[in-house]
């Protein structure tokens, strides 16, 4: 019978430190808010993080999500051409439609530049004749969309198309969901990450009369502003209000943050820049393991081995108020004893630390491989259950 088995590690580092630290205090106009560390796992802040919600063109975030793992995954080139359909045209251009990337009917326009009119412009006619492009049909890019949600644990998430546009409810997210979508966008693909959500600005299409190029700015209230911010993305319609999922990194430390619900694109602007400088400034991290460091072992059931070893994936630090500490407690947690086979680098356990009344989770996979025992290895490993070993 699987039990829930707990390993307790205490950190002697922490005995020199404060035994008290309040958690530093944070006023927001924003209705709606969020800041997770992905250093430590530690949320940092959360208001009404679970309430759903209209994302507006924060849903762009997973069209592009999607669209970076199926070019991962070798199903879609950067440089193949889409066409942009009259019809999809017609919709989505002119005041009525939104952002733009401006485009125009029949254009060929690769996969690549539609990305940058998606992350950079928030162009809604980029993102559907992207959606096009690579399901055939916007109804069955959303099908892809819900899919890929629900692989990525986004609970409270469903989406109704690309864009982000009112569609009666049909579309809604969570703040909380919003920082996981764009968690696993920053660490699943990085690269791509890199590449098109920090870009600055981006020019396509020619104006009406003077045929000059149109060159749009990135609509990131963090870039430019916060040191380290790289990402992601803001969003607006009447329903919504003003929004924003942002990200930034300083020293290895990398914070999400989301807020919505905002007035004005200035109060969004406003509010965004000072949760991150409050994120990074009322907090400091504390490295605890490296990566690949071996931080404790687990029990194996019908194993080669009769453990296995836990390291860390990446580096794992532990996420506390600036200038203050805590006695720091930690245990490994897995449900065991872990059934063989069990692959290198498997999640299996994880690492859960408490400090200052917050706990915070972090994987640890194994250390290596262990195969299911032979034959003589099961009917050991059953003669010592039945006689109350396992």
């Amino acid at each position: 019978m699987k039990r829930k088995t707990l390993f307790f590690i205490a950190f002697s580092f922490a005995l020199s430190w404060p035994a008290a630290a309040a958690v530093p205090p944070l006023e927001t106009a924003a209705p709606v808010a969020y800041m997770v560390d992905l250093s430590s796992g530690a949320v940092l802040y959360a208001r009404d993080a679970d309430r759903r919600m209209p994302p507006a063109s924060m849903a762009k975030m997973m069209t592009t999500h999607v669209a970076f793992d199926l070019i991962r995954r070798g199903e879609l080139k950067l440089d193949r051409m889409c066409t942009v359909r009259p019809e999809t045209w017609q919709r989505w251009h002119g005041p009525a439609a939104g952002s733009t990337m401006f485009l125009s009917p029949n254009e060929q326009v690769s996969v690549q530049n539609l990305l940058y009119g998606i992350v950079v412009l928030s162009g809604n006619d980029a993102s559907v004749v992207l959606a096009e492009c690579i399901a055939g049909s916007e109804a069955a890019f959303v099908e892809l969309m819900n899919r890929h949600s629900q692989q990525l644990g986004l609970r409270n998430s469903h989406w109704g198309n690309p864009v982000g546009w009112p569609d009666g409810g049909v579309t809604y997210t969570t703040a909380r969901d919003l920082g996981e979508l764009a968690r696993a966008t920053i660490e699943h693909h990085p690269d791509y990450y890199r590449h098109f959500y920090g870009r600055r600005d981006f020019t396509w299409g020619r104006t009406l009369g003077g045929n000059r190029p149109i060159t749009q700015g990135n609509r990131n209230p963090l870039l430019g502003t916060v040191a380290g911010a790289d990402g992601l993305k803001t969003g607006h319609t009447e329903e919504a209000g003003y929004g924003f999922t942002g990200s930034a990194e300083r020293n290895g430390r990398r914070l999400v943050m989301v807020v919505a619900g905002l007035g004005s694109m200035g109060q969004r602007a406003e509010e965004s820049v000072r949760f991150m400088e409050w994120g990074f400034n009322a907090w400091q991290s504390r490295p605890l393991f490296e990566r690949g460091e071996r931080v404790g072992e687990a029990a194996v059931q019908l194993g080669g081995a009769g453990s296995v070893g836990l390291v860390a994936p990446r580096n794992i630090a532990v996420t506390l108020p600036a200038g203050l500490g805590q006695d720091i407690r930690a245990r490994i947690v897995y449900q065991g004893p872990i059934k063989a086979p069990i692959a290198q680098g498997q999640h299996v356990a994880d690492l859960v630390v408490t400090a200052g009344g917050m706990e915070q989770t972090m994987p640890l996979v194994a250390a290596e491989a262990v195969g299911e025992a032979g034959f003589f290895g099961r009917i050991l490993a059953g003669i010592s259950h039945f006689f109350g070993g396992g």
